[in-house]
């Protein structure tokens, strides 16, 4: 990509800042008026922005574009991944899509329902799990409220095997993955227990959405 700084949707150039030798001053008001942009475009007209999502959009955006000093000050590890939490319909799921645009000159992560991952499990069995221990770049939607995979009688646990898997990934080449989650750290260890709770603190830098923010789907 010649200029990663614009960013052209249909007939219209977006400026995410401006491009100075080989790296790009962001500009977070560019970035959320392009990420706005891209939101219609992706989920429809009634798409837009919250004001209460702005601190927690400034965080993934200063990850996302690799701001170091950023990320120092708010205490956020950009060699690790993302697990944004928050409480059903606060928006993770949209932002963690919208995210990946903001810089198309890096690899982008895909998108995996863990809901879908169980499914394919119970149809093929533990060939899933070795499938997302690849080197591929993903993040785990609705992490914890997936089904218990079950596949010739035996019941597994397959998310958890997975985030075992790709924490070795991470140890071994610095592969990173992100997910999204309504669960709190309690319940999380409740549901894949201490050893891959423990995986997480490693595998993860915790973005959490206020508990009480609201339900944009209403």
């Amino acid at each position: 990509m010649a200029n990663p700084s614009k960013i052209t949707e249909g007939s219209v150039v977006y400026s995410l800042g401006e491009l100075s030798g080989n790296r790009v001053d962001y500009d977070f008001k560019k970035i959320i008026i392009y990420l706005e942009a891209k939101g219609r475009l992706l989920f429809g007209r009634q798409f837009k922005i919250y004001d209460e999502d702005r601190e927690i959009l400034f965080k993934l955006c200063s990850y996302a574009i690799r701001d170091f000093g950023t990320c120092r000050k708010l205490g956020i590890d950009p060699n690790k991944g993302i697990l944004l939490s928050g409480p059903v319909g606060c928006g993770k799921t949209s932002l963690m899509k919208l995210l990946r645009y903001v810089t198309p000159h890096f690899k982008p992560y895909e998108m995996m329902p863990c809901r879908n991952i169980v499914f394919g499990f119970n149809h093929i069995g533990h060939r899933i799990i070795e499938d997302y221990g690849d080197g591929r770049f993903y993040c785990f939607d609705d992490l914890g409220i997936e089904p218990m995979g079950r596949h010739f009688g035996k019941d597994c646990n397959v998310m958890g095997e997975i985030l075992l898997s790709r924490h070795e990934l991470f140890l071994n080449s610095g592969l990173r993955t992100h997910a999204t989650t309504n669960l709190n750290a309690q319940e999380l260890e409740e549901r894949y227990g201490a050893r891959v709770r423990s995986r997480m603190r490693q595998l993860f830098n915790l973005v959490a959405f206020d508990k009480d923010s609201k339900d944009k789907r209403t």
